[in-house]
């Protein structure tokens, strides 16, 4: 099989390449450009499902970054195992044409436990005293070890949060190029994280992300140049493109007000009870999960959601089959957000009840997405924490704030205009300028038999 590079520039899209990204600009004159069309829901774990599969999530099962599990009655966010991708992945039916083939999975999401030959992902360490310190898993495992020795520690805290910048994808860029050095696998995944953190912050606000657009542009100059001097065919796509957004929208304080919710004190702070209450949702971007445990509140929800502004479209199960996305995990009725509307999973009504993690980086307790962990309330109180933690004492980095207001861009609709749409760049011939998620399963697929 021929070798093969997929460079996953998040966020990237067509309205984004020009005089910032000079590299992009000059490759685009020798390549073909397809736009992608969204599909929903257009997020990380799903797209990325999608393109290792050629399934929507009806079949893949994965419904979004995160999901209500009926089973434990817990919301869940993050998760790491492959098995959650219920289907084939391109590697598995690549291995059974040719057992000499190999695939590195660098940074791609649901990337432990896959029967990929090489993986890198991250992975924190939880000490007992509650800190986090930050790590990456690889396999095989002395792979983390030879990175962190050549590269330093994996950058978690540049790869989310008020810190994230150039430096993670930096450390993925030079990871995937070593780890192609020891190991030369057929195919690579290589996850760049970078555009997301200022497109959702900033929006196209050019004076804020220009800088950010130069940075992520030399960086796939350097993975390009490398890999085609390796023989590769190289691939750069994109998962979603990012909107500009003005209007968050609250669904949980609406149905919390509406009597539909169950929330508990602790410690004189709001927990969402999620398996106590009647509905609840479960925020992801654009897109919003709405979980009934209660079957004789369905129509009175479905009230609720017809009347909330900035709802664009509210899928019921004919719907979910038409998009692609009526899996078991995803909730009684889909939310779809209109271009300039993002849902939050605030369900507080008073700031001072507001849970602890509300004010930390928290990807795992939280019941749902939370953009504004980009943001920093306070230097000072950061710095006074850092210092704390450097004296040894116990500390909560609660430094993020309560304001959604902050967030000026996001992503996970269908609805997007055109120029927002995601791109996929390739030396192969395309038939036409406009191809479907799941048909970027088989222009990778051919591109691992262009050799033959």
């Amino acid at each position: 099989m021929k070798k093969t590079v997929v460079i996953d520039v998040v966020g990237l899209s067509a309205n984004l390449i020009g005089k910032h990204t000079p590299f992009l600009e000059r490759y685009l004159k020798e390549k073909n450009l397809a736009a992608i069309a969204p599909m929903l829901p257009a997020l990380t774990t799903s797209v990325q499902s999608t393109y290792l599969t050629g399934k929507q999530p009806t079949e893949h099962g994965i419904v979004g970054n995160g999901w209500y599990d009926e089973v434990d009655s817990e919301i869940k966010f993050w998760k790491q195992s492959n098995k959650l991708v219920l289907v084939e992945k391109i590697w598995d039916k690549a291995k059974k044409e040719d057992p000499n083939f190999t695939c590195a999975n660098l940074f791609w999401w649901y990337n432990m436990y896959s029967n990929a030959d090489y993986s890198v992902t991250p992975r924190p360490n939880y000490l007992a005293d509650g800190r986090k310190l930050p790590d990456c898993y690889a396999e095989p495992a002395e792979l983390r070890d030879i990175l962190q020795e050549k590269l330093g520690q994996f950058p978690l805290f540049n790869f989310w949060g008020p810190g994230a910048n150039i430096k993670s994808s930096r450390w993925i860029a030079d990871a995937s190029m070593i780890t192609d050095e020891l190991y030369d696998p057929t195919l690579s995944l290589i996850y760049l994280p970078h555009l997301d953190y200022c497109l959702q912050k900033f929006g196209n606000d050019w004076n804020n992300i220009s800088k950010e657009l130069g940075e992520i542009d030399t960086l796939i100059g350097e993975l390009v140049v490398f890999y085609e001097n390796r023989g590769a065919n190289v691939i750069v796509l994109s998962e979603y493109g990012i909107v500009p957004v003005n209007n968050p929208i609250h669904i949980n304080r609406i149905f919390r007000e509406a009597g539909l919710l169950q929330i508990r004190m602790e410690r004189g702070l709001e927990l969402l009870d999620a398996g106590a209450s009647k509905a609840f949702v479960v925020a992801d971007h654009q897109v919003a999960h709405v979980y009934i445990n209660d079957q004789s509140v369905v129509a009175q929800v479905k009230e609720i959601l017809d009347r909330t502004p900035g709802i664009a479209q509210v899928l019921d199960q004919q719907g979910k089959e038409e998009y692609g996305i009526a899996h078991e995990r995803a909730g009684e009725f889909v939310l779809v957000a209109s271009p300039e509307s993002w849902f939050t999973y605030y369900f507080w009504l008073d700031d001072d009840k507001a849970p602890d993690y509300a004010r930390c980086v928290d990807i795992h307790k939280k019941p749902g997405y939370d953009p504004v962990e980009m943001f920093m309330s306070s230097k000072f109180r950061a710095l006074y924490k850092l210092l704390r933690k450097k004296a040894g004492f116990r500390y909560v980095m609660d430094v993020i704030p309560l304001d959604a207001n902050l967030v000026k861009g996001s992503h996970g609709s269908v609805n997007t205009p055109e120029k927002f749409h995601p791109v996929l760049i390739t030396d192969a011939s395309l038939h036409t300028g406009n191809i479907q998620a799941t048909q970027v399963y088989d222009l990778i697929w051919k591109s691992l038999h262009s050799g033959k």
